[in-house]
C-alpha cells in the first residue's frame, strides 16, 4: 500500500514536472527494503483500516551529517489531500526530528509549488540549494 501511495502521490503531485512512474515489483521490493531500514523511522497514517499516507525521518543523507535530520519522504493518497493527513504526518515527523536534531533538511522537486507551499506552511524555508541538475531543491527547518 505504501508503494501505491508513493506512486499516486508522485504522479498526481509532480509527475508533470519530472515524469510519471509505474508501480512495479522492483519498486514494491525497494519500498519493502526501505521500510525495514533501521536508519529511517517510518510512520503510516490510517483512517479506519485504510493506509492513507506515510512519513519517514532519519539522519541527513545529503549532506551526510549525523547531526542534521532529514525528512526522507512524506506522501498522502491524493484522494485524501487537503484533509489534514499531511499536516498530521508532518507534525509527527517534526516532533520526532526534534528529539534528535536541532535542524532538518528535505529535498523536493523544483517548481513543485503545491509541495513548496505545504512545506513553507509547516515551517520549512528554502535553502537556495539544488541538486540533480537543478531538478531538486532543499528546504530547511529549525527544530529548536
Amino acid at each position: 500500500m505504501v508503494a501505491r501511495i508513493y506512486i499516486d502521490s508522485w504522479n498526481q503531485g509532480f509527475g508533470h514536472l519530472i515524469g510519471t512512474r509505474e508501480l512495479t515489483s522492483d519498486l514494491v521490493s525497494r519500498w519493502t527494503k526501505d521500510l525495514t531500514n533501521s536508519n529511517v523511522d517510518w510512520v503510516v497514517a490510517n483512517l479506519g483500516n485504510e493506509v492513507v499516507g506515510f512519513v519517514g525521518i532519519g539522519p541527513s543523507r545529503d549532506p551526510v551529517d549525523a547531526f542534521l535530520g532529514e525528512l526522507d519522504t512524506i506522501a498522502v493518497n491524493p484522494a485524501r489531500w487537503r484533509q489534514g493527513v499531511g499536516r498530521l504526518l508532518m507534525n509527527h515527523a517534526l516532533e520526532r526530528l526534534r528529539e534528535r536534531y536541532s535542524t532538518a533538511i528535505l529535498w523536493t522537486v523544483a517548481d513543485y509549488e503545491r509541495g513548496h507551499a505545504f512545506y513553507r506552511a509547516t515551517g520549512w524555508k528554502p535553502l537556495g540549494k539544488s541538486r540533480a541538475g537543478g531538478t531538486e531543491v532543499a528546504f530547511g527547518h529549525s527544530l529548536t
